[in-house]
């Protein structure tokens, strides 16, 4: 966003380049999605991309006192939009759909599976039943929502069923954005960034500690996945 950058440019009195200082800042680059190569240039390739709070702290001091108010909104995870992450899977999809090394039929398949319908749907209500939250049994009120979201896995694991719980769409919005998750043992896991009035409304209770029961072995790995890479959490209390 070039008039972004440059109007961010006019407020700064002291300006850095990052791959001036790439030396300190790259044991601070994430694994994945990173915002920078470890050469110092940027990452065009990614399309939403986190700056850790360490990172983001290293740049704070690199500029100077100007930024320093920015490192209180840096001790919060700020959830991502929905239109972001929307395009960003529509940007992956285009992808898939072009993709002619898989088979047209894999192809409709892993597209449909975006939206928790088709084959994966079919493979995951073979291990589930019902809404986990709210009960509800009928398929058609229902979506398989990825535990390992569609826009991170391999298109094996977009077809998983182990890699799926159906959920109704409101439960599912919040499973796939971060404000809920569970534990290997079936207990509900509410995010500390998550807005319990709105969760309320939505059909999870937020008063009691709440279990949905046991998952599949399968089921637990790719729920490591959801909590560790999409559960919202408190950076800092």
């Amino acid at each position: 966003m070039p008039g972004r950058d440059a109007y961010l440019d006019g407020l700064l009195a002291k300006k850095i380049r990052p791959k001036d200082h790439i030396e300190i800042l790259r044991p601070l680059l994430p694994a994945k999605y990173s915002p920078l190569q470890p050469n110092g240039n940027g990452l065009q390739s990614v399309y939403l991309t986190e700056v850790p709070t360490p990172l983001a702290e290293v740049l704070i001091g690199l500029i100077g006192q100007e930024v320093a108010p920015l490192a209180l909104s840096a001790t919060k995870v700020i959830p991502t939009s929905t239109d972001d992450l929307d395009a960003w899977e529509r940007m992956i999809e285009q992808g898939v759909a072009g993709d002619q090394s898989i088979s047209e039929t894999d192809r409709l398949a892993i597209i449909r599976a975006r939206k928790g319908q088709g084959l994966f749907k079919d493979r995951v209500r073979k291990i589930e039943f019902r809404c986990r939250i709210t009960g509800v049994e009928n398929p058609v009120h229902l979506v398989a929502s990825h535990c390992k979201p569609w826009r991170d896995a391999t298109n094996e694991e977009r077809l998983d069923g182990e890699n799926g719980l159906l959920l109704t769409p409101s439960i599912d919005h919040l499973f796939d954005r971060g404000f809920i998750g569970f534990e290997d043992n079936g207990r509900l896991i509410i995010s500390p960034v998550a807005h319990q009035p709105s969760l309320q409304r939505m059909g999870i209770d937020t008063t009691r500690a709440v279990n949905v029961g046991a998952f599949t072995s399968g089921q637990k790995q790719f729920l490591d996945f959801h909590r560790n890479d999409v559960l919202l959490k408190s950076i800092r209390s």
